[in-house]
């Protein structure tokens, strides 16, 4: 694969970052931007409650099935055409969901969204993976973008607030034709196409339908299990087909000729550590946003608008968190101490959320808590997110970069069917210690419901601390994170080898025009 070369200080890459930053925060609000919205498009469209679910789920299910094959067409087709397509999709499936006159084209529309996005996620990395290859400048891209992967969705929460207050619920959905046509005009002036030579490689189409199965099933089975209950047999026949299908992946992938993850990709210690640091935090994250935010509105009786405006803090301390790690403290001590350091913080966090009853306030009870989460979530998150696409060989660098996002994805529905249930169990549980239910038991039996949710989160934190300690290599072993030289005869056009010889792949210099 030949590039075309441009001098290593050209500064339109930096404008590629705000293109591909654009198109990330447009993926990840619109996993919550929609949430606020929902009543009011209950209410214009006339769908049951148990219909409004599939607004969502819709969603997050094709996102999150069609991520590794969104990640590989951007190896095989482009990492230009691919992003192109994807915003062009989003922008069009966005339209077309903010004018629905039925649930029907709404869900539809959703599960558009969430099929251009599994395009888009991937590929934003993948080129930045591919455009950023000097220490110092990368870790300030990874610093930015991980900063907008982890703050997307309290920025959702705000932004769904406002529009829905100030305008109409289906703004919500218009608003992305906006960003898209923004960074539209920026890929294409700003994001190189990059010449391929020698054979286009191949689909790997039994592995691509293995996985993207494996993935609906795992992320439909914890979505019915918050709804439906985890002894309903479409829960655990779903979660069981999941598994079939994943051990079936895997054993395609050590005999598929042109396989589509390389086993080697996510068997590295340090990447393998990233992705499930990635999964952890994000079944934390939802922890966060969910819990709080019906603590906020049901208990403190803040407005939508005042909900979005409370995760600010939040969302500044993960800002300065991932400026100060990606620049300063990752490329000095490394992940395997930012990270677990990181998870301990998730850990005080939740915990000090866990503090909160209906007399608490947000400045001297709430605030604290988010800060904390913040700079967890800041330090977390762009350090892993740059580890798990280090070393790749480029030519599977964007389905390297989508098993960041699938990892997220899979860790969100993780959290969100297992803390919805582990609260509504604590809520039932409160009202029967309780009885008779007055609305005062109630209310506290929510609040007791949130706290075991916090709780929980505290407990998966805890877990990311000592898995992320023990997995991450030290400074110096395998993959780092400084610039190296290739070692000498390793192809950049070869498959994505096993060992340290796909590590040495990681520095090579990629220069893009």
């Amino acid at each position: 694969m030949s590039q075309t070369s441009t001098p290593a200080t050209d500064s339109r890459r930096w404008i590629t970052l705000v293109v591909v930053g654009l198109a990330q925060l447009m993926v990840v609000l619109d996993a919550t931007v929609v949430n606020i919205a929902l009543p009011s498009a209950q209410a214009d469209l006339g769908f049951s409650d148990g219909q409004r679910q599939w607004v969502i789920t819709a969603y997050s299910l094709s996102f999150a099935s069609l991520l590794l094959l969104g990640g590989r067409l951007s190896d095989l087709i482009g990492r230009k055409r691919t992003f192109v397509v994807g915003l062009i999709g989003f922008a069009l499936a966005s339209a077309l969901g903010g004018a629905a006159g039925s649930f029907e084209l709404l869900v539809a529309a959703r599960a558009l969204q969430g099929a251009f996005g599994a395009l888009l996620a991937p590929t934003a990395l993948a080129v930045l993976t591919t455009t950023f290859t000097v220490p110092r400048e990368r870790a300030r891209a990874f610093g930015v973008f991980g900063a907008i992967a982890g703050a997307g969705g309290a920025v959702g929460l705000l932004l769904g607030g406002v529009l829905t207050d100030s305008l109409d619920w289906r703004w919500n959905l218009y608003i992305n034709v906006f960003i898209a046509a923004v960074a539209l005009v920026g890929a294409a002036r700003y994001i190189p196409r990059i010449a391929r030579s020698g054979p286009r490689p191949r689909l790997d189409v039994p592995g691509t339908l293995l996985v993207s199965g494996a993935l609906f099933g795992l992320v439909y089975g914890f979505s019915n299990a918050e709804t439906g209950g985890w002894g309903a047999p479409l829960t655990w026949g779903m979660l069981t087909a999941s598994g079939v299908l994943l051990v079936a992946f895997v054993v395609w992938q050590t005999r598929a000729a042109h396989p589509l993850l390389p086993l080697s990709i996510v068997l590295d210690r340090n990447r393998g550590a990233a992705y499930l640091s990635v999964l952890i935090a994000g079944a934390g994250m939802f922890g966060i946003f969910l819990f709080v935010t019906y603590y906020l509105q049901l208990t403190l009786g803040y407005t939508p608008i005042q909900t979005g405006l409370a995760f600010l803090p939040m969302i500044a301390m993960l800002v300065l968190a991932a400026q100060l790690g990606t620049n300063l403290l990752v490329p000095r001590f490394g992940p395997k101490l930012l990270v677990p350091i990181g998870m301990t913080l998730g850990v005080v966090g939740m915990i000090d959320l866990t503090f909160l009853d209906a007399s608490s306030t947000y400045a001297a009870h709430v605030l604290p808590g988010l800060m904390v989460l913040g700079f967890a979530m800041g330090t977390i998150m762009p350090a892993s997110m740059q580890t798990a696409t280090l070393g790749v060989d480029r030519q599977f660098a964007g389905v390297a970069s989508a098993m960041v996002n699938t990892s997220q994805q899979v860790g969100g529905s993780i959290g969100t069917a297992l803390l919805n249930t582990l609260a509504a169990t604590a809520a039932a549980d409160y009202l029967v210690a309780h009885a008779p239910v007055t609305e005062a038991v109630g209310a506290q039996a929510a609040i007791a419901s949130y706290s075991t949710a916090y709780w929980w989160g505290a407990g998966f934190f805890a877990v990311g601390a000592v898995l992320s300690a023990l997995l991450f290599r030290r400074r110096g072993q395998g993959l780092s994170l400084s610039h190296t030289e290739p070692a000498a005869g390793s192809a950049s056009g070869s498959s994505a080898g096993s060992g340290s010889g796909d590590a040495d792949r990681v520095a090579e210099p990629v220069h893009v025009g």
